[in-house]
């Protein structure tokens, strides 16, 4: 038994491209379109598709708001959202929304076709692209939570005597700004660089712009 899709996109050409890469492998069958998010809900009531494939930017209510109102009537819906939008954003609304899947428009044939089959067993799918981009993203910001962990460790003042530092300022400079001996700037500079695990003004640097120490 093939899977049964209804395809909501504005640009005919593109429906029709798509269409045929999806037909192709005769396991999969187009059984509506809809060029906007008001007739995606209309057409989704009258055909009850296995999979939903919705574009974002569309006329008259847009994927989101249509895959909203889908999943509203309907929990058990399956929705596919189909875009040119790589921004994260715009993947956290697709989830908000109820999509079960979310799919770039420069994807391979093979991988639009691994989401829906993924989609239609219960799964969630998100393309690997942006995959890498959120991971990336999760593993910068632990790490930011974790330098400032350490950099919470400071004492006002070696935070302070660190920033100067780290925006470029000698040790003459900052016992100046500070009203303090060159020799104590010095001695908060290396319990602070010490306590940080840092051991030269570019890892400094770096650690400050991460933890917000400093702007970029």
């Amino acid at each position: 038994m093939s899977i049964s899709l209804l395809l909501v996109e504005d640009h005919a050409l593109i429906r029709e491209g798509l269409r045929s890469v999806l037909e192709s492998g005769g396991e999969m069958k187009v059984v509506g379109e809809a060029v906007s998010g008001l007739e995606a809900i209309e057409r989704f009531r009258e055909l009850r598709p296995d999979v939903t494939l919705l574009d974002i930017s569309m006329p008259y209510l847009d994927g989101l708001a249509a895959c909203e109102r889908i999943r509203a009537e309907h929990e058990d819906a399956r929705i596919l959202i189909l875009t040119v939008h790589a921004e994260e954003p715009f993947f956290f609304e697709a989830l908000r929304a109820g999509a079960q899947g979310y799919v770039l428009k420069r994807s391979t044939g093979e991988e639009l076709r691994r989401a829906i089959r993924t989609v239609v067993d219960g799964g969630t799918w998100l393309s690997p692209e942006l995959a890498g981009s959120l991971v990336s993203d999760f593993v910068n910001r632990a790490r930011g939570g974790e330098a400032k962990l350490a950099l919470d460790a400071l004492s006002s003042r070696e935070r302070e005597v660190l920033k100067l530092v780290a925006e470029g300022r000698s040790n003459a400079e900052i016992a100046k700004l500070l009203s303090l001996s060159a020799k104590t700037v010095q001695t908060h500079r290396a319990r602070a660089m010490e306590k940080l695990g840092l051991h030269e003004r570019t890892a400094l640097v770096r650690y400050a712009i991460r933890t917000g120490l400093i702007e970029p």
